[in-house]
């Protein structure tokens, strides 16, 4: 299991400042990227590695 408590949380600059709901990424952890629901902050967390999740981000990018 990851320890989380020095996660730098955030969202996407394209969710607006509605507040709305939102996926938020921690991605300050050495080797790690976390996910979380933004409406519930104290739920949990999914962990990947931080290559997978490059490539998950490049995957994306290059389909939208």
């Amino acid at each position: 299991m990851t320890d989380l408590a020095g996660a730098v949380w955030r969202k996407s600059t394209r969710s607006g400042g509605s507040g709305g709901d939102c996926v938020e990424v921690a991605d300050n952890l050495p080797g790690v990227v976390a996910v979380r629901d933004s409406k519930d902050p104290n739920g949990p967390a999914l962990t990947f590695r931080a290559g997978t999740w490059s490539a998950f981000v490049r995957a994306v990018s290059r389909r939208g």
